[in-house]
């Protein structure tokens, strides 16, 4: 059977709510996530986290259904990570941990003031854990050691030796903590402000005929089922040499898998064609090779211990990237697809489809960076608004 030309499915109404959230959601992601990739500004993550936090809870206040949340996030991850060269496994993860957190919170504790606080702070702060956890997998432990010691190398330059770096990392904690409650209290505010907003309708139009295409691989691109079962086996074998094997033996492996997935995913060498990476990889060399046994500890500038650990960081670096792109690749092998869908995931193909057929209008109706910083309850509330024209527009789509 052949899902992509499938017709609609008759959705229930909690799938189409999800496919205008989750549509929104993907909007929000594109827009501010490429104005904070055009400028390089930092903290782009937690500000995404936070505006997607307001999204969720906004939403619920107006239509509070169970499920609506967790659905809008896959929605959301998925519109977000589909590409015709790979599936973005990190941005799929943080948004549905953000998605998670929050249908937790109004299950368990249910839509009030306390829950959505906690819901809100833990939702923005898991995008500090997200992080973390990116640079773990990506450079190792050995990250942490050169960043405590970084620490206590400022710390004494400030004549501060005894501080602790626990204390700093619960103050950023403290900070995204209280963000992300002054974040839900704008989610309930926005819900109630759009309850009472009036906007003249827009005339959305969904373009089915664009919805046949998003989830189209690269005609040149030759999947092999063995692969993917292949992938699913060296990714752990290969980080247990990386941590295990010494680094002639772990540079070997990585050099021959990288080389075969480069060859054969040439979307895989994407990342790496970016000098950003390489630049951080050698800020990683520099810093490991002066602090890894503490700033001059031997009397000299460098330290080959250190610099042999940047370069082992390097080589994890560039084998979780390689990998997981690779991995995501396979993902999208046709017959992986199908088999989903024949186990029930035709909901949520469908519910795709329809946001995609409408993303680009979401896109063009969106306010522009500028407008959406400086008047953000605002433009959440025209959001929500128009959010109400966009599920009459899917619900005679999906007939």
């Amino acid at each position: 059977m052949n899902y992509a030309s499938s017709k609609h499915l008759q959705l229930k109404s909690v799938w189409l709510k999800a496919a205008v959230l989750g549509g929104l959601w993907a909007s929000v992601e594109i827009i501010i996530g490429s104005f904070f990739h055009n400028l390089r500004l930092p903290f782009g993550g937690t500000i995404l986290a936070a505006n997607a936090t307001i999204l969720m809870i906004a939403f619920y206040q107006m239509w509070p259904e169970k499920g609506l949340i967790w659905r809008a996030g896959l929605i959301a991850a998925l519109m977000k990570s589909i590409s015709p060269s790979a599936i973005i496994l990190g941005p799929m993860i943080g948004i549905m941990s953000e998605a998670l957190i929050i249908e937790m919170f109004l299950r368990v504790f249910g839509n009030n003031l306390v829950s959505l606080s906690i819901a809100g702070a833990l939702s923005v702060a898991s995008a500090l854990i997200h992080k973390i956890l990116s640079l773990l997998i990506l450079y190792g432990l050995n990250i942490v050691k050169i960043y405590v010691n970084i620490f206590h190398y400022f710390a004494k330059q400030v004549r501060m030796e005894n501080a602790d770096p626990w204390v700093l990392a619960f103050i950023v904690i403290g900070v995204y903590f209280v963000l992300g409650v002054v974040s839900a209290f704008m989610g309930i505010r926005v819900g109630r402000r759009s309850a009472k907003m009036n906007l003249e309708t827009q005339g959305f139009i969904a373009e089915n005929k664009q919805s046949n295409n998003i989830l189209a691989t690269n005609p040149n691109q030759h999947f092999r089922l063995v692969l993917f079962y292949l992938h699913i086996i060296l990714i752990p074998t290969g980080l247990f040499i990386l941590n295990q094997l010494p680094l002639i033996y772990a540079t070997i492996f990585v050099v021959v898998y990288a080389t075969y997935c480069i060859f054969h995913y040439k979307s895989s060498l994407r990342r790496l064609k970016k000098p950003m990476f390489w630049l951080q990889l050698f800020i990683l060399t520099f810093l490991a090779a002066i602090f890894w046994n503490g700033f001059n500890s031997k009397g000299s500038f460098f330290d080959l211990e250190g610099l042999l650990i940047g370069f082992e960081m390097n080589i994890r670096a560039v084998f979780v990237v390689i990998a997981f792109t690779s991995f995501g690749i396979e993902l999208r092998n046709p017959v992986i697809r199908d088999f989903l869908f024949s186990k029930g995931f035709d909901k949520i193909y469908s519910t795709l489809e329809l946001s995609f057929s409408a993303l680009p209008v979401m896109i063009e109706a969106m306010p522009k960076p500028r407008v959406f910083f400086r008047h953000p309850i605002k433009s959440f509330s025209n959001m929500m608004v128009h959010a109400r024209e966009w599920l009459g527009v899917f619900e005679s789509n999906s007939l």
